[in-house]
């Protein structure tokens, strides 16, 4: 009989239950309710479930607990917590307050959802299949990038930014109606989705090396520690927003910069986009 660990599990049943309370909850909510405020907390449930994505694999390796069943509950609450509860949220955002876009803008949107759904579940059945052809505690074939955008990823840059179209910022300095927050938010799922299938190349935590005495680095995440808490505490949607893209930003770049020069450049060969199978 397989071993089915607890803890491993029991913060992935954590990060799953996040998920399914903010599709429950959006589904039910009262549409006199402010949405900023809603979209808001749902967002804040949504990180605090990629961290516990975070934690639960670190703490199975970390006492050893790995197991075939905990490799596949992790996937499929990944595909309910950051595969389905975005687009709903995105759905909702544009259809609160009695705004509707157009049957046109609606098709679209309803379109992108699944594109970006779908393309999240084939993204962890790739990463789920290629994770289980890796020999445990092979340690040479480890890789410090992810091929495709990660899921949790891709769901915090979906949420950021229909968060960011509501926030007292956009409205009150770039105010955008109901149709155009529909076109945005539909290119962005269709964007996020086709990075997750993807080969381009995105770097996971295993890659951040730095060369620093170890009090200078010390001292500067202490001050981005202050910004961010800061950021979270009174501009939570443009800290979130910010993180969340930069991260693409960057993964983009790197990839760019790679395909621009070629062979000659070997520092940044991780992050070459892979030719499809």
């Amino acid at each position: 009989m397989k071993k089915v660990y607890l803890i491993p599990n029991a913060i992935t049943a954590f990060g799953l239950t996040c998920g399914i309370f903010v599709i429950f909850k959006i589904s039910i909510a009262d549409p006199s309710r402010d949405l900023f405020s809603l979209l808001q907390a749902s967002a804040i449930l949504l990180v605090v479930a990629a961290v516990a994505d975070l934690a639960d694999g670190a703490v199975a390796r970390l006492i050893k607990a790995q197991s075939e069943f905990g490799g596949l509950f992790d996937c499929l609450a990944d595909s309910v917590t950051f595969g389905v509860a975005p687009p709903l949220l995105v759905l909702k955002s544009l259809t609160w307050g009695g705004e509707v876009p157009t049957r046109l803008a609606t098709f679209f949107m309803i379109l992108a959802s699944i594109i970006y759904t779908l393309c999240g579940v084939l993204r962890l059945v790739r990463f789920r299949l290629h994770d289980s052809e890796t020999k445990e505690g092979d340690k040479k074939n480890e890789k410090k990038h992810f091929t495709g955008l990660p899921i949790p990823a891709a769901a915090s840059a979906v949420v950021s930014a229909a968060l960011m179209l509501v926030s007292p910022l956009a409205t009150e300095y770039l105010p955008i109606h109901t149709n155009g927050r529909a076109v945005i938010m539909t290119l962005v799922l269709m964007v996020i989705g086709y990075f997750m299938i993807s080969r381009w190349k995105f770097p996971s935590v295993k890659a951040l090396h730095f060369r620093v005495p170890s009090f200078s680095l010390a001292f500067a995440t202490g001050i981005f520690a202050v910004m961010m808490l800061y950021g979270i505490l009174d501009y939570f949607a443009e800290a979130f927003f910010a993180v969340s893209w930069l991260y693409l930003f960057i993964a983009w770049t790197l990839s760019l910069i790679r395909v621009i020069a070629g062979k000659r450049s070997q520092t940044l060969v991780d992050f070459e986009p892979e030719q499809e199978d």
